[in-house]
């Protein structure tokens, strides 16, 4: 077996004394394992960095063999790395892509909305020009592993108009009429979510991300998965901070 493909890396073990088991997100055979020789050298070390994008080469010879991996860096998103809250958001999404994904499936809507949200990152590092996404991505992971929500109208009248919330059992949208009874029980539903736009405020954001994380909490962040959680509590705890949030 030989893929060829563009790649990002999402994650990196060390494996021996000097190599990796190195875990990249590829467009079309999705997440890839493979083991990289002389990783944590000098020359391949910063670019097997989390949110870099590279060309790689993974040879083996059945498809259930451990593929040798030759990478190449095409473009670095390291300096970000010492800016905290892009950061976090990148150790997130990678740490998430990593532990959620099975091995070796495509994702192609993924792997574009993984490689639009880091750049989205890299060309903003304040989070409200990327915050929107991240919802989004988070969502759209939730709805390719078969979590996906119902936001596209009302759970208990049909309505498509003003959907304020969604319920925290099923996953659907509630209109505001509907919503009154439950008060606090539901779950807050940002307008970009329905308005194809990009949050206005730390508050839609936040939101947002209260949304997703139940469900990831619910569905996806189970048993060994749950060790990833520290990184996406991290990143709201500094999302928080820059919106002035205690």
């Amino acid at each position: 077996m030989r893929i060829e493909t563009k790649a990002l890396v999402v994650a990196l073990r060390p494996h021996g004394e000097h190599g990796a088991i190195v875990r990249l997100m590829t467009p079309e055979s999705g997440l890839q394992p493979c083991y990289v020789r002389g990783a944590r050298g000098k020359r391949l070390r910063p670019v097997l960095v989390p949110g870099n994008l590279v060309e790689a080469s993974i040879v083996s010879r059945t498809d259930t063999q451990l593929g040798q991996g030759t990478i190449e860096l095409l473009h670095s998103r390291g300096p970000l790395l010492s800016e905290p809250l892009p950061a976090a958001a990148i150790d997130w999404v990678c740490a998430l892509t990593a532990t959620a994904l099975p091995e070796g499936q495509s994702y192609t809507r993924l792997f574009s909305a993984l490689e639009g949200l880091l750049s989205a990152i890299e060309a903003a590092p304040s989070a409200h020009g990327w915050g929107a996404s991240l919802v989004r991505f988070e969502l759209l992971l939730l709805a390719e592993l078969g979590f996906g929500l119902d936001l596209g109208s009302c759970a208990a009248s049909g309505s498509t108009e003003n959907l304020i919330a969604v319920s925290p059992r099923s996953g659907r949208a509630v209109s505001a009429a509907e919503a009154e009874p439950y008060g606090k029980k539901l779950l807050p539903l940002p307008a970009f979510l329905s308005e194809e736009r990009q949050a206005r405020g730390w508050d839609e954001i936040l939101d947002g991300l209260t949304l997703s994380g139940h469900f990831m909490d619910r569905d996806l962040l189970i048993d060994r998965s749950r060790i990833i959680a520290d990184a996406r509590q991290r990143l709201i705890d500094r999302l928080r901070r820059a919106a002035g949030i205690a």
